[in-house]
């Protein structure tokens, strides 16, 4: 009998890696752009996609955005932090009724889009995530 690669399962509410880092900058073009100069960034308006293969699924590919976002921008409401970090999830449903019941503060409601479903919570420090599944 062929020894069979255990089959991860994607049911299982949870983080499966990082799926963008944001952060505040005074002018995020001239953050863009020394990144794009001196870093060799592939840059465009939102910031730069970095593209990775999944070890359990090679066909798969995951990607990290790495965004500025102008200095005060309300998107990181109510975290007073001057960064967010997207962590890419499976099973969103049953990861927010984890932490509902968690009693974790879930500060909207699951949006869908054709990239994913998206929600927001406040981790223990009141620091905003950003939690994603992807399609």
């Amino acid at each position: 009998m062929e020894d069979q690669k255990k089959q991860p399962d994607n049911s299982t509410p949870k983080v499966t890696g990082i799926g963008g880092i944001f952060f505040f900058t005074e002018n995020p073009k001239e953050t863009r752009d020394w990144y794009a100069t001196n870093l060799g960034f592939d840059v465009n308006d939102w910031g730069s996609t970095f593209e990775s293969r999944n070890l359990n699924n090679p066909d798969e590919i995951n990607s990290l955005q790495w965004s500025p976002f102008k200095k005060g921008d309300e998107y990181f409401s109510p975290s007073k932090k001057d960064f967010m970090i997207n962590y890419r999830v499976q099973n969103i449903e049953g990861l927010v009724e984890q932490l509902q019941k968690n009693k974790v503060t879930i500060l909207d409601n699951i949006e869908t889009y054709d990239y994913g479903k998206f929600v927001h919570i406040l981790d223990a420090e009141g620091n905003k995530i950003e939690l994603w599944e992807p399609i």
